[in-house]
């Protein structure tokens, strides 16, 4: 069953996140956009995250879900942005799209390829998984299962910037989890993202007492 209060702690820690700062774009190994262009990414991102949580909240089902959804990705128009800026935003609606339990992958993959490509692009994905180079683990800190990061690229001289603060599917834990450096695309395993914290602003010590105020404010 569908946890209607996680999905909604869920869309405020996404409306509460920078989600376009300067460490956001290094993490994928990119040079930042302009600030006029990271500021509508941002609003326009917390505005339809809010709508989401509103239908949430009203019960909406997941048809209505899906159309907020399709209604924010035609807010964005494609020959705004470079292949970069495009696939960060998928990625973005991607994150929503599995805050709120909705398909939303051939909708992107129209917007961004079209509608042909994105066909071929389905038969290709079906016939060559992507590959994964390797993969991280480290134990969950309450029931011991391994937390899996899949590694799907890397590429030298990307730093390691951010502390993830992440929930394990078995058994519900939070735990805090670090990564490596050159990491340029990644994809979760078997836990979610709650939260993630820029060690230039965060030491370990701070990280673990963010991970403690989750808790408590999330009983």
């Amino acid at each position: 069953m569908i946890n209607y209060n996680d999905q909604s702690e869920a869309l405020i820690t996404f409306i509460q996140t920078d989600k376009f700062c300067l460490s956001a774009w290094n993490e994928r190994g990119l040079n930042a956009s302009d600030n006029e262009m990271c500021k509508f990414l941002q609003d326009t991102f917390n505005d339809i995250a809010e709508e989401l949580k509103s239908a949430i909240i009203a019960n909406k089902k997941s048809n209505s879900l899906k159309s907020i959804l399709k209604t924010g990705l035609k807010l964005f128009s494609k020959n705004d942005y470079d292949t970069e800026e495009k696939e960060f935003i998928c990625d973005t609606f991607s994150t929503l799209a599995k805050i709120v339990d909705i398909d939303f992958a051939s909708t992107l993959n129209k917007w961004l390829y079209g509608s042909l490509l994105s066909s071929l692009f389905k038969i290709g994905r079906i016939l060559t998984p992507e590959k994964i180079i390797h993969t991280l683990q480290q134990p969950c800190i309450k029931c011991g299962t391994e937390l899996e990061t899949h590694i799907k690229k890397t590429e030298e001289g990307i730093q390691d910037t951010n502390w993830f603060i992440i929930k394990c599917n078995n058994c519900r834990e939070l735990n805090l989890l670090t990564l490596e450096p050159n990491i340029k695309e990644l994809e979760f395993g078997n836990y979610e993202l709650v939260e993630n914290l820029f060690k230039q602003d965060y030491t370990y010590e701070q990280a673990q007492t963010r991970l403690e105020q989750i808790k408590f404010y999330r009983k």
